[in-house]
């Protein structure tokens, strides 16, 4: 039996948009409807660990001229370059939990809540990519977007509408990877 729905197909055929994007406005309107669903991953004891920051189109240029300045002089030109390329970013934080039980279920929550998140935004013809470059543990950058001690970057996502789809990667088949337990 093959499975084939709408939501198989979204996907299947989702992809991570890492640049190519047009200069096209992404709106808070859309970033918070898309969050409204979202928000639906399983979230152990319904803790919803996570935060968001958004930074619009409009205020792109500003943040990216704060973010590059964050990183060494050698680096900053090309920094600017790269951030520069998505029309605005969503940053997703989580509440870190002290308990490593708590922590593993809150991270995986908000991994569940960013699938969500790149899903109903690919259905909207809007790309997005989950970054976690090493800057999300930089201190000078947690200070720029307001993360407090006990919260965790979870990652940048990075927004754009485009108009080329990458091709697909191929996927190792699930009978490589899957073991059936026969109680021996």
């Amino acid at each position: 039996m093959y499975i084939q729905s709408q939501l198989a197909n979204v996907i299947k055929e989702r992809r991570s948009i890492k640049n190519g994007y047009l200069d096209q406005e992404v709106s808070l309107e859309l970033v918070e409807q898309l969050l409204e669903v979202a928000v639906w991953a399983p979230t152990h004891g319904l803790r919803e660990p996570w935060r968001f920051i958004f930074v619009s189109s409009e205020q792109k240029e500003t943040f990216v001229a704060q973010l590059v300045q964050t990183f060494p002089k050698e680096m900053q030109e090309n920094r600017r370059n790269y951030f520069s390329q998505p029309a605005a970013f969503l940053i997703v934080v989580m509440q870190e939990d002290p308990r490593q039980k708590q922590w593993e279920e809150d991270f995986g929550a908000v991994s569940s809540l960013i699938q969500n998140f790149q899903l109903l935004a690919w259905e909207q013809k809007l790309g997005v990519v989950w970054k976690t470059n090493p800057h999300i543990y930089d201190p000078k950058v947690r200070d720029l977007v307001g993360v407090a001690p006990g919260e965790k970057i979870v990652g940048f996502l990075h927004l754009g509408y485009f108009d080329e789809v990458p091709k697909a990667m191929p996927r190792t088949s699930v009978k490589e990877k899957l073991t059936v337990y026969d109680g021996k």
